[in-house]
């Protein structure tokens, strides 16, 4: 059994099992210490897995920046949301990649486009990345074309700037993106990330790295060789993909049961559910009765960070949009409070501005929290030379 003392840094776990009869909030807690994990650096001002989305996110207050980690064809890891990269860069614009279109099963299901795995780290620095989702951001698409493919290596020497430059240590998040998949095809995912974190002397369990995965045995495999505190995610339906591989059959809900929760403690210190996972969602989109799933966790020794805050409307709760566009923005700062009051330990978001406001509203009981100041922020452009 491994076990690593908490430390400040925070993990994703989508929801599970939970119980549903009314969870009441805990007890006060100092809720400035809340961490505040910037989901792919801040994706709702900067296209995501950009230097100029992380950079963005630490000047806005976040704690941890989170690179999702693929490799590309000559084994080094790159950070993009997926290995499927028509989405987040310009490669279907690009005619010299034409040819490498195609379909591929990645975790049982048919996917179609350009993967990683199938391009060269140098051939993939050619890329510019681009706004993933035009439609709700429409304002992210100016900075189409800005940023190239950052690797794993690259978004820990910018997490040791940005640490220097504001006098405090900002903690990387690395997931592990389908690492069944590409150990299957002789791309393992763990391997590389071991090496990387002992290369840069970031080994520790106090350190400012906590690896994050929704399969259990990626993060056994890392546990092996690493002290970092390791994050189960979870998932709102389903079950890991390496579990399906094994013919397992435990789900996402059965890991957030309490037993469920007291195995997954032997391995990880955190766990990750979607917000759903611990205030649910009515059939009407408005906020239903909060489960128990963040005292459970506490009570088997986890902490919880909840994933994915945004402030558009068609994320929010019903009873919070404003205005009539889903891509307007809502009251997001109330579902904040919301959670915060619930006792949670982390939030995932794309607005690291706004958790930041909402933790600086709560701070200590009965005290103001610090507010970060406006002129801290900059305009998240990579300087002359450092696309």
């Amino acid at each position: 059994m491994r076990k690593i003392a908490a430390t400040t840094l925070a993990v994703l776990v989508p929801l599970g099992g939970a119980g549903t009869a009314s969870a009441a909030a805990e007890p006060a807690s100092d809720r400035s210490k809340v961490v505040i994990v910037g989901h792919r650096g801040a994706a709702g001002h900067r296209p995501e897995h950009t230097q100029g989305s992380y950079e963005m996110a630490v000047a806005m207050g976040a704690d941890w920046i989170e690179p999702d980690l693929v490799p590309t064809k000559d084994h080094v890891l790159v950070v993009r949301h997926e290995n499927e990269i028509s989405g987040t860069t310009d490669v279907s614009l690009r005619p010299e990649f034409a040819a490498r279109r195609t379909t591929k099963v990645v975790d049982g299901r048919n996917v179609t486009g350009w993967f990683t795995e199938d391009f060269t780290l140098a051939e993939l620095k050619t890329l510019r990345a681009v706004e993933r989702l035009p439609a709700i951001r429409q304002r992210n698409t100016v900075y189409n074309g800005h940023y190239q493919v950052l690797t794993f290596e690259e978004v820990l020497g910018l997490a040791k700037r940005l640490s220097r430059q504001y006098g405090r240590q900002v903690g990387v998040f690395p997931e592990t993106k389908h690492p069944t998949y590409f150990r299957s095809i002789g791309l393992p995912l763990e391997e590389p990330l071991i090496r990387t974190v002992k290369q840069n002397g970031l080994d520790r369990p106090n350190g400012p790295v906590v690896v994050q995965s929704f399969e259990p045995s990626s993060l056994k495999r890392v546990a092996k060789e690493l002290r970092v505190p390791l994050w189960q995610a979870l998932g709102t339906t389903g079950q890991p993909y390496d579990l399906k591989a094994a013919g397992d059959p435990t789900t996402y809900a059965d890991m957030m049961k309490p037993e469920g929760l007291a195995r997954i403690a032997e391995y990880a210190q955190w766990i990750g559910p979607d917000k759903s996972s611990a205030i649910p969602v009515n059939p009407d989109g408005s906020s239903g009765t909060p489960t128990t799933l963040v005292s459970d966790a506490h009570r088997a020794g986890l902490k919880i960070g909840v994933y994915t805050f945004r402030s558009e409307n068609q994320y929010l709760p019903l009873q919070l949009r404003r205005g009539q566009a889903p891509s307007d923005h809502g009251d997001a700062l109330s579902e904040y409070r919301m959670h915060l009051d619930l006792g949670v330990d982390a939030f995932v978001t794309d607005y690291p501005d706004a958790a930041a406001l909402a933790r600086a509203e709560r701070g200590k009981p009965g005290k103001p929290g610090k507010h970060v100041q406006p002129q801290q922020f900059d305009n998240g452009l990579p300087e002359e030379g450092q696309e």
